[in-house]
């Protein structure tokens, strides 16, 4: 039988229905509608679009739309498990109150893939943009050995470093403090992207859309499966469950806007791209966005405040993704499963301080030196994966758990779930076998890490004990 932790014994333990192991209620829906745009926002958008666009011409459209689909399914699991189980862990906790502990491992140990290489991959592009940024405000650009790794030509990349840096500062100061940076950055890039989007149409033609779809089915299955790193994130909105005002009904209602602010902005932002330039000058362009309000407005201005907006919209990805990775962290040391300095929080700043640092640290090893590219496939199948348990998960909870309460119900269930493990599966199938094959074995070393210390260390065990001693236990008359 698998080691399930029920949904009451996770909520007993963080303190979800009180004020949560250490960390303070202070996020209103506002700012997790906020705290969600700015988790997904960011490099898929200002520096990705390019890389879709390659595949499937103006079709990125298409692509947009299915991706957001595929998101969506999940999202209706997502928000009916955060309300049941208003807890840090997100789809960690999920998986370990439906599927059972190995499985929970498993999506955290997938989890620090999907964060570590979107945050590491992320500040790389916040690095692009900053060049961009300076080369429209003085004429000059950073020395290539400074803002780019071995792989890419240069010796470090200091900006991706210096992204991770502040929002790590920004990160321990408190949640109250980051939540409000990331709605201000959240608005900011919302209003920058609008703004795009009205000079892009501006000298819209529709003969930059034909060829439709240039590579047919196959690039817009391609498009698909790039375009999905755009919506890397959402999920971090369901890790504030122990730091939102009221978890059960303001998680799931912001995790459903957001997705759909995020799909029209961005099927907006691509059809303005290609119909104002045509497919060929945006595909495979480095910040891409820029070119094309230069080339429209004929002045390195307008770029430069689309290059403005990048900067800051790519950083509040970084700030939102690592609250995320932390706060996983946090609820995986709370079972035991990883080491216990995760789990420290600060009695003065209520964040977890420690665990803060030594994620940015592990993060802008990757971010300075290292060339993501090769690993980029691995991050997407590793979402996917973890998409793919959550709609799993709240088949499993449904079934053995009916009466558990909820605020939010999946519609359609059990259909949209299946859809969602069917989707997830197609776009996993998408990336090739040789990411399936390090993909496989990157599970089998998380597996190996369960066994060796995750199951040795677990606090399942003596809190089931504790908790079944607690009903025996007579009570006084």
């Amino acid at each position: 039988m698998p080691r399930i932790k029920s949904p009451a014994l996770l909520v007993a333990a963080s303190g979800a229905d009180r004020e949560g192991h250490g960390l303070r209620r202070t996020m209103g829906l506002f700012q997790l509608v906020c705290f969600g745009v700015g988790a997904i926002v960011g490099t898929g958008i200002f520096v990705g679009l390019s890389d879709s666009v390659a595949q499937a011409g103006p079709a990125v459209v298409v692509s947009f739309v299915l991706a957001a689909i595929t998101c969506v399914f999940t999202a209706f699991a997502f928000a009916e498990l955060a309300g049941a189980i208003p807890v840090s862990g997100s789809s960690y906790s999920f998986a370990y109150a439906s599927l059972g502990e190995s499985t929970a491992f498993v999506v955290g140990w997938c989890l620090l893939l999907e964060y570590g290489v979107s945050v590491s991959a992320v500040a790389v592009g916040w690095s692009q943009y900053v060049n961009e940024l300076l080369d429209s405000l003085t004429g000059h650009q950073l020395p290539a050995a400074l803002s780019a790794g071995p792989g890419d030509g240069g010796a470090v990349n200091l900006p991706a470093v210096l992204v991770i840096a502040m929002a790590a500062v920004l990160l321990v100061r408190g949640v109250r403090e980051s939540a409000r940076a990331t709605a201000a950055m959240a608005v900011l890039k919302i209003a920058v992207l609008v703004v795009f989007c009205a000079i892009g149409l501006s000298a819209f033609r529709d003969g930059n859309l034909t060829p439709f779809t240039p590579a047919g089915l196959g690039g817009i299955g391609a498009g698909t499966t790039a375009a999905f790193f755009s919506y890397i994130g959402f999920d971090a909105i369901t890790t504030a469950g122990e730091e939102a005002r009221n978890p059960r009904r303001d998680v799931p209602v912001a995790i459903l806007v957001c997705m759909g602010v995020v799909t029209l902005l961005y099927c907006a932002v691509a059809l303005a791209a290609i119909g104002a330039v045509g497919g060929d000058e945006v595909g495979g362009r480095p910040a891409a966005l820029s070119h094309v309000v230069d080339k429209v407005t004929g002045s390195s201005v307008g770029g430069g405040i689309i290059a403005f907006g990048a900067v800051v919209a790519i950083a509040s990805v970084v700030l939102a993704v690592m609250y995320g990775q932390t706060r996983i962290l946090l609820a995986m040391a709370r079972d035991g499963l990883v080491p216990r300095v995760f789990e420290r929080v600060s009695p003065r700043t209520a964040t977890p301080v420690a665990g803060t640092l030594i994620v940015a640290v592990v993060f802008a090893l990757p971010a300075a030196f290292a060339s993501l590219d090769a690993v980029m496939n691995l991050c997407t199948i590793g979402t996917l994966a973890i998409m793919a348990v959550v709609n799993i998960a709240v088949i499993a909870l449904r079934r053995r758990d009916p009466h558990l309460a909820r605020t939010f119900r999946v519609p359609l269930f059990p259909l949209l779930p299946l859809l969602g493990v069917g989707c997830c599966l197609y776009l996993m199938y998408e990336t090739g076998w040789a990411t399936w094959l390090q993909f496989a074995l990157f599970l089998a070393a998380g597996l190996v890490l369960y066994v060796l210390y995750g199951r040795r260390n677990s606090r399942l065990p003596q809190v089931t004990r504790d908790a079944d001693a607690a009903v025996a236990e007579p009570q006084p008359a």
